[in-house]
């Protein structure tokens, strides 16, 4: 649901997070930009979508993302994403294109983002050594390792294992991310129990629908991660919620932020 004081902002479902830490998601509604990136109302609402690489107009964009930039004090370092699993460190005089899927700060007041319209948005926090990280998983990147890079990442930065804080944002649910079977072979060769997060299609053969949300949450505890919040949304399902390719094929993108305060 909506936040009550910003209606462009998810309420997250992350009650763990320390006061002095900060995280947003942001959700289809409360900006400029118009059809077919407004909010899914049917009203000609404007819509919040922050990407700049789908079509819509750079003004509108430029727009969502000042209104984002005021909310926070603080520009959010954009990265290029690319389904990999490249990890960058961001700082106070961060600069230039980021090619990358995740990025990770030590530094107060530096706002790590990544853009997601189905593809999952993992957001990272250790409260008790200051690193926050913010993933972008589609298949491809979680499959590759981008949340297992991440962490590693931010555990060469000082963070453990066993303090991390993890919320899986918006994404799209199992009950519509249908795959190929090549798509589960490549997960389950890596670790049998992700043969529990497919389900068969009963009316497409060799299809199987994937739990992003169960696959991520596997991944993590392999690791050692015991702190696993959100993973409740269905991007697909939640139309004038959210943003999704899979739905729509031309739409925006929302943006999940982390920081530290």
């Amino acid at each position: 649901m909506p936040s009550k004081n910003n209606p462009f902002l998810l309420e997250l479902d992350w009650p763990q997070l320390p006061p002095h830490f900060g995280a947003c998601s942001t959700m289809r509604s409360g900006g400029f930009s118009q059809a077919p990136y407004d909010d899914g109302s049917g009203q000609g609402g404007g819509g919040f979508n922050l990407g700049d690489h789908v079509g819509d107009s750079i003004q509108a964009v430029s727009d969502n993302r000042a209104k984002l930039a005021e909310f926070l004090s603080a520009q959010p370092h954009w990265l290029t994403q690319v389904h990999g699993v490249d990890v960058v460190q961001l700082n106070s005089t961060t600069s230039g294109k980021l090619i990358a899927d995740a990025s990770f700060t030590i530094q107060p007041k530096v706002v790590c983002a990544v853009l997601t319209a189905d593809c999952l948005p993992v957001l990272f926090c250790d409260p008790k050594n200051g690193v926050v990280a913010a993933a972008h998983a589609g298949w491809r990147g979680l499959v590759d390792g981008v949340l297992e890079r991440t962490v590693q990442t931010m555990q060469q930065a000082g963070a453990q294992v066993d303090e991390l804080l993890v919320w899986l944002g918006p994404a799209i649910g199992p009950l519509n991310f249908e795959v190929g079977a090549e798509v589960r072979e490549r997960f389950v060769t890596f670790d049998p129990i992700s043969a529990q997060a497919f389900q068969a299609s009963e009316a497409r053969s060799e299809k199987f629908y994937a739990n992003i949300y169960m696959l991520a949450r596997q991944r993590l505890s392999k690791l050692g991660v015991q702190h696993i919040s959100g993973g409740s949304h269905c991007t697909v399902q939640q139309a004038t919620q959210f943003f999704s390719y899979r739905r729509d094929g031309v739409t925006g993108r929302m943006a999940s932020l982390i920081w530290i305060k």
